[in-house]
């Protein structure tokens, strides 16, 4: 399995409604940037973080935009773009994941707002 895979992983899951599948996708000490810009750490609070983004309903899409391993380690990044109900929003990734010892790669980091477009100062 090629790192960038977990991108669709992540948005099988989300589709599906399964915050579990999502937090399967994680090292257990990982950590997860908030829409707050604080983070969390752990599987539950991971898969709280999940579930809450489900709740909402509609779906995601997520595109690769890079996957750069070094061994074991590779650095992510995908647009993701969410569509519920009076609801349309997006951003852009920072993600490391860790190759773990069935070849399946996992999140150490996990930032889905972390790559986003910051206004210019004017």
């Amino acid at each position: 399995m090629e790192a960038g895979e977990i991108h669709r992983l992540v948005q099988d899951a989300f589709n599906a409604g399964d915050a579990d599948a999502l937090a399967a996708l994680y090292e257990a000490d990982a950590i997860m940037a908030t829409p707050e810009g604080t983070f969390v750490s752990g599987l539950d609070a991971i898969r709280q973080q999940w579930a809450g983004f489900i709740a909402l309903g509609g779906s995601i899409t997520m595109v690769t935009r890079h996957a750069a391993e070094a061994g074991d380690i590779a650095l992510l990044s995908n647009d993701w773009h969410f569509v519920a109900e009076g609801m349309d929003f997006s951003s852009r990734t920072s993600e490391i994941a860790r190759r773990q010892a069935d070849g399946a790669w996992k999140y150490v980091i996990d930032h889905p707002y972390g790559g986003a477009d910051l206004p210019a100062d004017t």
